[in-house]
């Protein structure tokens, strides 16, 4: 037996329960190589059904064909993937953890490459990256969604497929639970990690993130990550897009549209005209340049290019919103372990 197959590791997912659960766990039933130990789910539905059969969470369960046995469902109340990776972190008694998102799908050579990324890690490495692919059309340009999810591909420490050595993560006291979306919470954590001492190195292993079917608004919906990076702001310094090497984004333009937009409002209804034309024509021009960068790399079909225009004037305000409250709200937010559980 070769050392990757000596490797213990755990599998967590933390999941709503959607139908993409089911193609994530026949995938890693499916992969060839050693088994994880344990697989913890955790329904992290606010309010998961009393009696699952046939809800889908149950139905995904079936596909998992022997590790059903060594599969376990916890539930943790609906307060975001934070906390329900928490949940399953303090279930695992392997050396190793790999959170899995659900709504990926592990290649078939997946437990062979996850045992070799593990076995070939040194013993001050905490963590170990998989690589993510983000399927997209190839008869026509991605839309602005599809662009965004491709952008997963480039992401450092995203834990749609992360292996965390145990160890570290209770040294760190695990993810910080008040960051309630899917968002910047596996920044914060590798931060905290690399700031504690230990490596995390990109390992070998692929995983396929499919483009989510999504509506017009999830660019708007969006933007309430705007909170999350206030918090990244107070608890890691105003680098930590630098250490992080995450893109800053468009929030400074953001907040100057914005600010333009609400001072040609406040100049009319005070009866200066000129001045509230050129606020006016300010706002006009940032929000055009704003929809025109997302509109170009297009497929520029009508109902992609009404949903940029609408959306490209509600995000500045909302992002604006989002930041600020943000700011406001964690304002003194101390570091996580001093108040972790």
């Amino acid at each position: 037996m070769n050392t990757a197959a000596r490797v213990s590791y755990a599998v967590v997912v933390p999941t709503l329960a959607r139908d993409t659960l089911a193609d994530c766990l026949a995938a890693l039933a499916a992969a060839h190589g050693p088994r994880p130990e344990e697989i913890v789910l955790v329904d992290d539905r606010p309010d998961p059904d009393p009696d699952p059969e046939p809800g889908a969470l149950e139905h995904a369960l079936t596909v998992l064909g022997d590790l059903r046995a060594r599969t376990a469902v916890l539930t943790s109340g609906g307060r975001g993937p934070a906390a329900a990776r928490n949940t399953g972190l303090r279930a695992v008694t392997a050396p190793w953890v790999a959170f899995l998102d659900d709504d990926v799908q592990v290649g078939p050579h997946w437990c062979d490459q996850l045992t070799e990324d593990l076995a070939e890690a040194s013993s001050d490495t905490a963590a170990v990256q998989g690589v993510i692919a983000v399927p997209l059309p190839g008869e026509r340009r991605p839309t602005d969604w599809e662009r965004t999810t491709a952008g997963l591909a480039r992401a450092r420490w995203i834990t749609a497929d992360m292996a965390y050595r145990t160890e570290a993560l209770v040294q760190v006291a695990g993810f910080d639970e008040r960051f309630r979306r899917a968002f910047r919470e596996d920044a914060d954590l590798a931060l905290r990690v690399l700031d504690a001492g230990w490596r995390i190195r990109q390992g070998r292993r692929t995983t396929r993130h499919p483009v989510r079917p999504a509506d017009r608004w999830v660019s708007l919906r969006a933007q309430r990550g705007n909170a999350d990076d206030a918090l990244m702001l107070r608890l890691h310094g105003p680098d930590w897009w630098h250490k992080a090497l995450a893109p800053r984004g468009r929030i400074r333009t953001h907040l100057a549209v914005t600010a333009a937009g609400a001072a040609a409002c406040a100049l009319a209804a005070a009866g200066r005209p000129r001045l509230a034309a050129l606020a006016a024509l300010g706002w006009a021009a940032g929000t055009a340049e704003f929809a025109r960068t997302r509109i170009a790399p297009g497929p520029r079909t009508r109902d992609e290019v009404t949903t940029m225009a609408v959306t490209s004037v509600l995000i500045p305000p909302a992002a604006t919103w989002h930041w600020i409250g943000g700011r406001w709200r964690h304002r003194l937010a101390p570091a996580w372990q001093e108040v972790a559980p």
